[in-house]
């Protein structure tokens, strides 16, 4: 039989390690294995890009979108559930390229919640590895305080919480330490973290375009850290492809003997023609193609008999960070919201509820459609009765103020994005099953019990904030009109567990009734963090590589 690599001999691999996804977990495991001297293959269905290719704007959509079907190939991806709406990246890098490059340690007690309470001492092993991540991503302190930040200071201020405010730790390069001031913004530098093994690096410009890919080269994105480490040291990347099986060699079905992976272009016509289908085997295979992408393709694998022995825990306790996006936005503002990094502060309003001061770029106004007037009472058929009494009394105070406001041009740059977490518990479940609609294929669905739709408590202190700055509070459509909460950061569903009974791997991150099989991505975590989530993802992987043994 010849492999993809034109070997001839049965007992050859192609990779010893093929990594499905190429995100927060599939970047560091290609890095630390190539460096263990294992031979590693990528596996990712999103383009590669660079600062030339990044669209300039959100309007952008055919560069914006991720919807191949469509003919869309962009690197941001909006999924939509019956109990909540997912955002997320696609491309070499994962969401790192569209993600806003915050990176935060959650508070002690997740540890102490959910299935991996019991598998570590968490407390004591993760401090190194987290000191292990921040270093590879280049994390430091916000250095840019823009008007976003200084609104939401000003509305903590009101609400009495004024001494929890705080500049995130972001990855993201200011320049050499002291060397921030604007005659430097912008200025190119070699490599700063690797002693020259890494890319030239240009210091960050404060132009809010974090999320919209660093057109700069000043975020910290996979592809400049981890993941370039591990191409520039012999990791194959292949791009633009999707994986859709993945089979036990030799018939033995535990993966004793290594996989045969089946991969087409992610394209329109390899998705539904299956052309291009190609077949690489490895001897160990690595699942980290986010909680969304990791859920379908083991569903899938699972159903039709290629993985059959995937523990039935599999998307059970998906959360959300238990997360809600709201806004204030300020008609006509004379300072521009915009200016800044992504997220640049945040403040703990309570002891659960966390809150970030988000931003897009000048222009960058698409999200102006999803944010209408901010509703109070209960979720539910009464709530849209409460908006309509919200239109209408900004309508009547100041018509002309209440049109720019619904309007989504000038969004960006009059608009304060609030990312609100809580560490409470509260989880979903995922299936796989044919879409009643389009019956043809199977597809994600969210069951169970509705997650909370929004944050009271996070509701109130933007209602009194926004009369302290002059704002007008905002929420998503979805939320208000149809009781769904939208999320950045939907992790579990094949989590960390002592038994297959509750979860989908162990706390090595190896996948139950399986050999040489790990899940390294979001899909792992067991606890709603209360904050971005990816700087506990790349921690937890390098613990999961710490006890993979160097290559013999």
């Amino acid at each position: 039989m010849q492999n993809a690599r034109g070997h001839d001999h049965d007992d050859t691999f192609d990779y010893d390690y093929i990594v499905v996804g190429s995100g927060f977990g599939g970047s560091v495991c290609a890095h630390r294995l190539t460096e263990k001297g294992y031979d590693v293959g990528i596996m990712e269905q999103g383009k590669r890009w660079t600062p030339d290719s990044m669209p300039r704007s959100n309007w952008h959509i055919r560069h914006w979108l991720w919807r191949p079907m469509l003919g869309l190939r962009g690197f941001f991806t909006m999924s939509f559930f019956r109990h909540v709406i997912v955002l997320h990246g696609n491309a070499v890098g994962g969401g790192s390229i569209t993600y806003a490059q915050t990176l935060l340690v959650p508070p002690d007690k997740v540890w102490d919640n959910g299935q991996w309470a019991a598998l570590n001492d968490w407390h004591a092993v993760m401090p190194g590895h987290y000191a292990t991540a921040k270093k590879m991503l280049g994390v430091t302190t916000n250095q840019i305080i823009a008007p976003a930040d200084l609104g939401l200071k000003r509305m903590a201020e009101v609400a009495g919480c004024e001494d929890t405010w705080y500049p995130t730790d972001v990855g993201i390069f200011f320049g050499p330490e002291g060397s921030h001031d604007k005659a430097a913004l912008g200025t190119a530098y070699p490599d700063p973290y690797f002693d020259g093994e890494g890319p030239e690096r240009h210091s960050c410009i404060g132009c809010g375009g974090c999320m919209m890919g660093c057109q700069h080269g000043a975020k910290n994105t996979l592809d400049k850290n981890y993941l370039y480490l591990a191409e520039k040291h012999g990791a194959k990347m292949h791009a633009e492809t999707k994986v859709i099986d993945v089979v036990p060699l030799n018939g033995k079905a535990d993966g004793e003997d290594g996989y045969a992976v089946t991969t087409v272009p992610s394209t329109f016509a390899g998705l539904t023609l299956g052309r291009g289908k190609r077949t690489f085997t490895c001897h160990s295979i690595v699942f980290s193609g986010s909680s969304l992408g990791t859920q379908e393709l083991l569903f899938t694998l699972k159903d039709r008999g290629s993985l059959p022995n995937i523990s039935a825990a599999l998307g059970q306790r998906v959360r959300t960070n238990a997360e809600s996006l709201i806004s204030c936005r300020i008609p006509d503002s004379e300072a521009d919201m915009s200016k800044g990094i992504a997220i640049g502060s945040g403040i703990h309003i309570d002891e659960y509820t966390h809150i970030e001061a988000t931003r897009y770029p000048a222009g960058s106004d698409f999200m102006g459609l999803l944010f209408t007037a901010m509703a109070k009472g209960k979720p539910g058929w009464t709530r849209p009765f409460s908006w309509l009494s919200a239109m209408g009394k900004l309508f009547v105070a100041n018509p002309l103020r209440a049109m720019k406001f619904q309007l989504p041009w000038r969004f960006a740059k009059e608009t304060i994005i609030f990312l609100c977490m809580q560490t409470a518990d509260g989880h979903l479940d995922m299936k796989l099953k044919r879409l009643w609609y389009w019956p043809f294929r199977k597809a994600l669905v969210t069951e169970g019990k509705r997650i909370a739709t929004f944050i009271p408590e996070a509701n109130d202190f933007v209602i009194r904030g926004a009369k302290a700055i002059g704002a007008i509070p905002g929420s998503s459509f979805t939320e208000v009109l149809f009781n769904i909460p939208t999320t950045a950061h939907c992790m579990g569903g094949a989590a960390m567990a002592a038994t297959p009974e509750e979860g989908v791997c162990d706390g090595h991150n190896r996948v139950f009734h399986y050999q040489n099989m790990l899940i390294c991505d979001s899909s792992m975590l067991a606890a709603n963090l209360g904050v971005n989530p990816s700087l506990t993802i790349t921690a937890l992987t390098e613990h999961a590589m710490s006890h993979v043994p160097i290559k013999s």
